[in-house]
């Protein structure tokens, strides 16, 4: 049973240099449903038991490798082997662990892009709907209450029909070659053995995807893109801007880049309607602008009482308390933790609790990069977005 106790995570990757390592532990455990058992930390098992040392893990729940992990954990009593395993490596090891994880009967939260390929994204599909587990993929910003907001105001149509989206995600961070400078963060995302076929759409450019189609509840259904490798010998894109076309006939542009010299995480979305228009920035979070054609602008604010129940239920503390990156991460796995706890106790979830990303969303995320690779190699002006 698991209704008096915390759930337990195992985990893949996330090691003593990797940063989003520590920010997926963090927002697991931020509100008291889910410990830390278990994990293989490193490809490296040296490296894994020297990470779990510094977690306090006991030595024998730090493994060597997934594979290790995930026999010797089925094989403990249920009462102490882990619930779930929390996915936290390169792209190009996503697939394998999740595979062997939910075969073995083990749930899954798995860090973004879902895999190496649109192919293994597939595949995957096939596994979760074969063994009927809970999987979640962390694109950590759709957890922001303002980003809920802004997804209620335009389901429920008060911005009439859209018309226009913009959404941005500039970074400047890979300005200089920081994969020639030992940054194992930029090395492995621009080697294609380990990142796939594009660094910055594959990295941030699917965020930016992700947030536009989780806002605005429309599909990309057409894209022009033109990705480019600035940074002198890199293999794969560090800068693109693509043209959108959605499934209503509203007109999009898409901007990434992680060569945007002085930038740093700015991910913002603007989207217009016949009515009006709303605004978010991610480095300004608790704010969400909503324009009008004819009323005064207006601010809505994190933890304001006139916020919908979506919104209201993924802030934790009263307005004026700033809440940010590591409290929306940390929506994603509380969501998942209470979808999964009511699944291992036999009842259906609470359906405000099942609003995390899914393996379509990871599927999604994967055509995105596939077809703005293809878009910008083609001379076609308009590509059709295909999955």
């Amino acid at each position: 049973m698991t209704k008096d106790r915390k759930l337990r995570m195992g985990m893949v990757g996330g090691g003593k240099d990797a940063f989003i390592g520590g920010v997926h532990r963090i927002a697991a455990t931020l509100d008291q449903q889910i410990e830390l058992v278990c994990g293989a930390f490193s490809s490296n098992p040296e490296k894994s038991k020297a990470s779990g040392e510094a977690l306090f893990l006991p030595p024998d729940r730090v493994y060597g490798d997934f594979t290790e992990m995930i026999t010797k954990e089925k094989a403990l009593p249920e009462e102490k082997r882990m619930d779930f395993v929390s996915i936290v490596t390169p792209n190009v090891m996503h697939f394998p662990p999740a595979k062997l994880a939910l075969e073995n009967g083990f749930p899954v939260i798995c860090d973004k892009p879902v895999a190496f390929n649109l192919q293994e994204a597939k595949a995957l599909k096939e596994i979760i709907e074969k063994t009927g587990l809970t999987f979640a993929l962390t694109h950590n910003y759709t957890g922001y209450p303002m980003v809920k907001e802004a997804r209620d105001i335009l389901k429920n149509g008060k911005l009439g029909k859209i018309r226009k989206i913009i959404v941005e995600y500039p970074q400047g961070w890979l300005a200089v070659a920081l994969e020639k400078q030992g940054s194992k963060q930029a090395a492995w995302r621009m080697d294609p053995k380990q990142a796939g076929i594009s660094s910055c759409m594959g990295d941030i450019g699917t965020h930016a995807e992700n947030l536009a189609e989780y806002i605005t509840g429309l599909k990309i259904t057409e894209m022009c893109a033109d990705l480019t490798s600035f940074g002198e010998g890199r293999e794969l894109d560090d800068d693109g801007n693509i043209l959108l076309r959605f499934e209503n006939g509203a007109k999009g542009v898409l901007h990434a880049s992680q060569i945007a010299a002085g930038e740093e995480n700015d991910l913002n979305i603007r989207v217009y309607g016949e009515k009006g228009g709303l605004e978010w920035r991610q480095m300004e979070p608790n704010t969400l602008i909503v324009k009008w054609v004819d009323q005064p602008t207006q601010y809505y604010r994190t933890g304001g009482g006139y916020l919908s129940q979506n919104a209201a239920a993924n802030s934790r503390i009263p307005a004026g308390h700033p809440e940010g990156y590591l409290e929306a991460f940390a929506n994603i796995y509380r969501n998942f933790a209470f979808t999964l706890r009511a699944r291992m106790q036999g009842q259906e979830p609470d359906p405000q609790y099942l609003d995390f990303p899914t393996i379509d969303d990871g599927i999604r995320g994967m055509a995105f990069i596939e077809n703005a690779v293809a878009s910008s190699k083609s001379s076609e002006k308009w590509y059709k977005f295909t999955i």
